[in-house]
Order: structure tokens, then sequence, then C-alpha cells
């Protein structure tokens, strides 16, 4: 290599080089801050693109679990409620019999009448009562829908009977006794089936939620996988480029005093 005071070819290359550590210590710096490897798209275009469709989709998965957990509570309130109008009928059931042994017109013809219709105000109470954020499933007529997954064709579920439910709860004389009470006892079978309907229609949106925090968690790990930084492994390669940045410091300027040694030649 040819010496010349206008080209200082070491020089050059020194700084080339310092250049290039300064790059990768930047780098491994911003990826120890972030702790991604991946945090914008010229880092790594394919896989920002991916992990950002990725977190697009645990966005959306977050309003599937709000609706399935609507509609869990739109259930959990019917249950509630058709619970205490089951245990309702059970009693008025009890109470019909009582009154058909009873003599008609009696004192206790007319209290078991008055608790009887007494038991009927309380149903009709729970089931105008049982309704969660404006929906009650023993008055719509419509069933509601619950979105239990993402996509243009999200797949839905529907809850309640599409159809609004009544319970006759006035009693009669002891003469219509055995007839009211064979009505409350059909009551009670139609009554726990709707029941039984909404209990699997729970189990059903507990399961979808279950899988959808599965879901949620799958993905979450994945971009982990795709963007996350080894922390380990840039710590100790943050001071192996610390390292190299002083040497290089040092060659740099160990090159720039070749100028002066050629100084030296004409003394």
């Amino acid at each position: 290599m040819a010496n010349s005071i206008n080209t200082n070819t070491g020089s050059q290359i020194a700084l080339q080089a310092l250049n290039q550590t300064n790059r990768d210590l930047a780098t491994t710096q911003n990826r120890i801050n972030t702790g991604k490897n991946v945090s914008s798209a010229k880092d790594n275009g394919a896989i920002f693109a991916i992990s950002t469709a990725q977190r697009a989709e645990q966005g959306a998965l977050n309003s599937v679990k709000s609706s399935i957990q609507r509609g869990q509570s739109i259930l959990d309130v019917a249950l509630a409620g058709g619970e205490t109008i089951v245990e309702a009928l059970e009693k008025q059931k009890a109470l019909a019999v009582s009154i058909q042994s009873s003599t008609a017109g009696t004192a206790a013809e007319t209290a078991y009448l008055a608790d009887f219709n007494a038991l009927g105000n309380e149903i009709t109470k729970a089931l105008a009562g049982s309704s969660f954020d404006g929906v009650n499933l023993f008055s719509n007529t419509a069933q509601q829908t619950v979105l239990t997954s993402t996509g243009a064709t999200g797949n839905t579920s529907n809850i309640g009977t599409g159809a609004a439910i009544t319970v006759a709860t006035s009693g009669g004389a002891v003469a219509r006794a055995g007839a009211t009470a064979a009505a409350v006892d059909t009551a009670i079978t139609a009554f726990t089936a709707v029941l039984g309907g909404f209990g699997s229609q729970s189990q059903s949106l507990e399961r979808s939620l279950t899988f959808t925090s599965k879901l949620q968690d799958s993905i979450e790990t994945g971009i982990g996988n795709l963007v996350d930084a080894d922390l380990a492994k840039e710590s100790a390669k943050l001071t192996a480029l610390q390292t190299k940045q002083q040497l290089g410091v040092q060659a740099l300027s160990i090159a720039n005093q070749s100028s002066s040694i050629l100084l030296s030649l004409f003394r």
C-alpha cells in the first residue's frame, strides 16, 4: 500500500468498521430497551406484518369474549330467576292439593288461596325482573345472538327459547283445585325443561369462552416467538460490541496518525 498524504486508506477502513459497530450497538441497545427483536417494519417487514395481524386478531377476540360473557350474564340472571319461579310453583302445587282437601268457603281455603295468589305475584315479578342489559329471556320472542368466533363469517350461538314464557299464577275455588294442581304440575315440567335448555346454553358458552382464552394465549405465545428478543444473548452481545467500539476508536486514532508519520520523513 502506497503512503499518501491525500488518501488515508487505513483511516477509511477503520472508520467504516467503527460505523458498523455503532450501528450494531444501536440495534442491540434498542432490542434490550424494547425487549423485541422486531419492533418496527424496518427490522423485518414480513415478521412485523404477521405480528401486527395477530395482535389485531387478539383485539377481535377480546370483543368475542365480551359477547360471550354478556350472554353468560343474561343466562345466569334467567337461571336465578327461574329457580325462584320453580320453587314458587312447587309451593303452589302443594297449596293446590291442600285447597282440594279443604271444605269450600272455610277459613283454611281462603288462607290457602291467599298464599297461592301471593306466590303467583312472586312468579310474575320474577318473570318480569329476570333481565340483564335490557334482555329478558322469559319475555323476548326472539333469541339473543352471541358471537363466539372472529372473522368475516364469525360463528354465533343463540340463547333463549325464541318465545315468550307464560305461567298461570292464580288459584281457583275448591271445585277447580284439582285442575289447578295439574296445571301447576304441567308448568313445573315445562319450566324446568326451559331452565335445562338455558343451563346447556350456559355450558356451551363457557366452553367457547375457555377456547377463546386458550386461543388468545396461543396467539400471544406465537407473537412472542416471532418478535421477542433473547435478552441474555443481547446482553452478552452488548458487552462485546462496547469493547469492539473502544477498540475501533483506538484503531481509527492510530490510522489518523499515519499522516503525521509522513511528516517525519521530511525532517
